[in-house]
C-alpha cells in the first residue's frame, strides 16, 4: 500500500526532498545546496528561477539513488521560502530573475492610497504604513522600472506557485503560501474584494495571479514532463501545504495557541496558531496556518539568525579552523564559546535590528550594542547576540500574549539555531519557559508531509495527523537563577534601549 510522504523544502539556501513515514519518521533525505542569490547591485538579491527547479530535480533524483521505493509514495507536497516572486509568461517560462525574499529595493514616490480608504488611514495614523508597504512591493517596482517586462507578464507567482507549475502545469499555489505585497485578504484567506485599498497600494490584475486551494486539498498531479525531470511517479497527486514558516509551525507540532514556535533560521520568528483573527500590530496581518481556516500570529526579526551567520564570517575563523583540524562539528566550539561568558555577558546588551521591521520595532530601526567595557571579548558579542535575539523574541511574545489573550506557556524551537544546546538553553532561560527541539530537525518538511497525509487521507484530519507524526525532543527547563539575572537586564535595560535609541536612529535613518 501506498501510504509514503514526500515533502519538497526549497529553502533559502537548500532544497530538500524528504520521504517521511505515516509515523512522522524520516525514511530518505537529499540535500541540495545552492546560492541564495545574486547581486548585481547593492540591496538586490535576485536567482535564476531554473536554480531552484534544478534542485528540485536533482534531490528528487537523489532520492531513487538512494534506495527509495517510488511505489510506497502516496502524495508528494510542496514548501518554499515566502515572498520570493517571479514573473512568467504564457507558457510558464521566467521573464527575468527571481527577486528572491531578502531583496531590499524600494519604489518611493508612488500615489498614495486615496479616498475613503486613505481618509481613514490619515485618521488612524496608518498612512506611514501603507506607504512603507506599496514601497516595498515587488510588483510597484516592476511596473515602474521594467514595465516591458511587467506588460509581457502572463501570470505572478510566488516560488511555491512556479514550482507547482512545473509540477503540474498548472497555474495554482496553496492559499498558505500567500505571504508578500500581494492584494491578499489574509483574514477571509482569499485575493481581495475589488474595493480593498489593496488594489490600489498593489495595483495588480487580478488575472496575472494563480487559481488558490487550501492546504490539504489537491493541486494537481505529477506530469509526465515533471516526471521525466524529476523522476517522480506520473500521476501523482500534489497536495497543497504552506509557506515553510507555516509548515515549519506545522512539523514542529505547534497546534494550540499555548504552543509557541520559535524559529531561529535565517529570519528568526515567534508564530503561534490561533482560530480567530488576530493582528498583533494594526495592518500587520497574521499569515495563513499550513492548517485551512486558522491562522499564525507572527512577529519577526528580519535578520535573525543570519547574526549568527554573520558573526561565524566576520569574526570565527579561528572555530572554523579548529574544528576542521580536530574533525569536529564547528558549533560544538562556538557553544564553548557561549559557556565561556557568563549569563548577561558581564553587561554587555544586544538590540538585533541589523534590518527594519515594518511595525517592530520600526522602520528607522538599527542594531546596537551598549555597555562595552575592558573586560568584553568577541565571545562576549557572540552570547549577547545570542541573548539580544532571545530578549527581542521574548518582548515579541508579550505583545501576542496581549493581544490574543492566550498566554504562551511552551516554547518548540526550529530551525538552523535549535541544534545549538546553548542557545537552546539560553532561551529557556531568558523566557522562563520549558523549551523544546522538535524530534525531526525537518520540521518544514514535515510540516509539509502532514499536509500530504491529510489530503491523501492517510489521516483522517489535522489533529490525528499532529498525534501521529509529531512529538518532542529534548527538552530544556529553564535556571531560576539565571531567569532572575536575564530579567533584571531584560526589563531593566534591553525594554528602555529601543525609546532611548529611537531619536538617533531617526536621524540616521535620513
Amino acid at each position: 500500500m501506498s501510504e509514503n510522504l514526500l515533502a519538497i523544502d526549497n529553502g533559502t539556501q537548500s532544497v530538500r526532498a524528504l520521504l517521511f513515514d505515516p509515523s512522522g519518521n524520516l525514511l530518505y533525505k537529499q540535500q541540495i545546496h545552492i546560492e541564495p542569490y545574486y547581486s548585481t547591485a547593492p540591496g538586490l538579491a535576485e536567482q535564476d528561477p531554473e536554480v531552484f527547479w534544478g534542485a528540485v530535480c536533482d534531490a528528487c533524483q537523489g532520492l531513487w539513488a538512494q534506495g527509495a521505493d517510488k511505489s510506497s509514495i502516496a502524495a508528494v507536497s510542496v514548501t518554499a521560502q515566502r515572498s520570493t516572486v517571479l514573473n512568467l509568461d504564457q507558457n510558464g517560462s521566467p521573464l527575468r530573475p527571481a527577486i528572491v525574499w531578502l531583496d531590499q529595493r524600494r519604489t518611493e514616490g508612488l500615489k498614495p492610497v486615496g479616498g475613503l480608504w486613505g481618509a481613514a488611514f490619515k485618521i488612524a495614523g496608518a498612512s506611514g504604513t501603507v506607504a512603507y508597504l506599496q514601497a516595498e512591493a515587488e510588483a510597484n517596482w516592476l511596473s515602474t522600472h521594467q514595465p516591458e517586462i511587467w506588460e509581457a507578464t502572463h501570470k505572478y507567482l510566488f516560488l511555491s506557485g512556479f514550482l507547482t507549475h512545473r509540477l503540474t502545469s498548472q497555474f495554482v499555489d496553496s492559499v498558505a503560501c500567500q505571504v508578500g505585497y500581494v492584494p491578499f485578504d489574509y483574514k477571509n484567506q482569499a485575493w481581495c474584494k475589488k474595493w480593498d485599498w489593496k488594489w490600489q497600494a498593489v495595483p495588480v490584475d487580478q488575472a496575472l495571479l494563480p487559481d488558490l486551494v487550501p492546504a490539504g486539498s489537491l493541486l494537481g498531479k505529477i506530469t509526465s514532463k515533471a516526471a521525466a525531470a524529476t523522476g517522480l511517479p506520473e500521476g501523482l497527486p500534489l497536495i497543497a501545504a504552506g509557506a515553510d514558516k507555516a509548515t515549519e509551525v506545522l512539523g514542529a507540532g505547534c497546534r494550540e495557541p499555548h504552543l509557541g514556535c520559535l524559529s531561529y533560521g535565517s529570519a528568526a520568528t515567534l508564530n503561534t496558531t490561533h482560530e480567530k483573527y488576530i493582528e498583533i500590530i494594526p495592518l500587520i496581518p497574521p499569515y495563513p496556518s499550513a492548517i485551512p481556516g486558522a491562522y499564525n500570529l507572527e512577529i519577526q526579526i528580519y535578520r535573525g539568525y543570519w547574526m549568527v551567520s554573520w558573526f561565524k564570517e566576520e569574526f570565527g575563523l579561528r572555530e572554523q579552523k579548529l574544528a576542521d583540524k580536530q574533525g569536529i562539528q564547528a558549533e560544538d566550539l562556538f557553544d564553548e564559546l557561549v559557556h565561556s561568558v557568563p549569563p548577561g555577558s558581564d553587561g554587555l546588551v544586544l538590540q538585533p535590528y541589523w534590518s527594519p521591521g515594518l511595525r517592530f520595532p520600526g522602520p528607522e530601526a538599527r542594531g546596537a550594542m551598549i555597555g562595552f567595557s575592558d573586560v568584553h571579548t568577541r565571545a562576549h558579542i557572540y552570547r549577547a547576540i545570542l541573548e539580544g535575539l532571545a530578549y527581542a523574541l521574548r518582548e515579541a511574545s508579550e505583545k501576542s500574549n496581549k493581544r490574543s489573550g492566550v498566554p504562551i506557556t511552551e516554547l518548540r524551537v526550529a530551525g538552523g539555531g535549535s541544534q545549538s544546546d546553548a542557545a537552546m538553553q539560553l532561551t529557556a532561560d531568558i523566557f522562563g519557559l520549558p523549551v523544546s527541539r522538535p524530534h525531526l530537525y525537518e520540521a518544514s518538511g514535515l510540516g509539509a508531509a502532514i499536509d500530504a497525509a491529510v489530503g491523501a487521507e492517510i489521516h483522517q484530519d489535522f489533529n490525528s495527523a499532529v498525534g501521529a507524526m509529531t512529538r518532542l525532543g529534548e527538552t530544556f527547563v529553564p535556571n531560576a537563577q539565571t531567569h532572575a539575572r536575564y530579567n533584571e537586564l531584560y526589563n531593566g535595560v534591553y525594554k528602555n534601549m529601543y525609546k532611548q535609541l529611537r531619536p538617533l536612529y531617526k536621524a540616521m535613518h535620513k
